[in-house]
């Protein structure tokens, strides 16, 4: 008797990366709550093949480097879970259907606005925050509209959920953050800027968003099972 099933696709560097993190947050996670010895090790132990799998993904860091940063978080009990960093986004729409996009400076990539989540605000004034500090333009917030995992869709290399909002531009003048952009600007579905990146998955979702089209909440649907590509 033969086996006729189709052979499972390899696993990309996607999928190692996430893997990787995800062996290396259930370490931490266990240093944080044991007190055995013996259970110790196997986490270290744990965390340590974590290493070797994103040292081969890394140009330039060593297993023993990624040891080092990833038990700077390990804490004391719950302090010490080890859950993904959370980025909020804005997709900025103006009076003419355009989209406020930012050119990254680390990356060169244009996206829409986007940053870390600052303790001390809710999720809806981080985005006007952002905006603000990285375009020069203010914005009101209508709504989110999607969460995604950013190591599934392949835009970072942290263990991150981004939360994005539906704003609309109401004033302030096109001034890119010295440090965090190289160009910002308004850009319609026909003169987006080259070197925008995995924007299948999104722009359409924007674009229908800004025109005020009924969109759908984007999220990330569970896979079956979770572990495979």
């Amino acid at each position: 008797m033969t086996d006729s099933s189709e052979p499972a696709p390899m696993a990309g560097h996607d999928d190692l990366r996430r893997w990787s993190e995800t062996l290396a947050g259930i370490a931490r996670t266990g240093l944080a709550f044991t007190e055995n010895r013996y259970e110790q090790e196997r986490f270290e132990e744990v965390l340590h093949v974590a290493a070797d799998i994103a040292a081969t993904l890394s140009a330039g860091w060593t297993p023993d480097r990624f040891v080092a940063e990833w038990m700077k978080s390990v804490g004391d009990g719950v302090p010490g879970y080890v859950t993904p960093k959370v980025a909020v986004g804005a997709v900025v729409g103006n009076d003419d259907g355009e989209i406020l996009l930012v050119q990254r400076a680390d990356s060169g990539v244009w996206l829409y606005p986007t940053g870390w989540a600052d303790v001390g605000y809710s999720p809806s004034e981080i985005v006007v925050k952002e905006v603000a500090e990285e375009t020069g333009i203010a914005c009101e917030v209508e709504r989110p509209i999607a969460i995604h995992d950013g190591l599934r869709r392949g835009f970072t290399t942290v263990p991150m959920y981004s939360l994005v909002f539906l704003c609309r531009a109401v004033g302030g003048e096109l001034t890119p953050h010295p440090l965090e952009c190289r160009a910002v600007g308004f850009y319609g579905p026909d003169n987006l800027p080259e070197g925008m990146r995995n924007s299948e998955w999104w722009l359409t979702h924007a674009f229908a968003a800004i025109r005020g089209d009924p969109v759908e909440f984007l999220f990330d649907p569970p896979r079956t099972p979770p572990w495979r590509p």
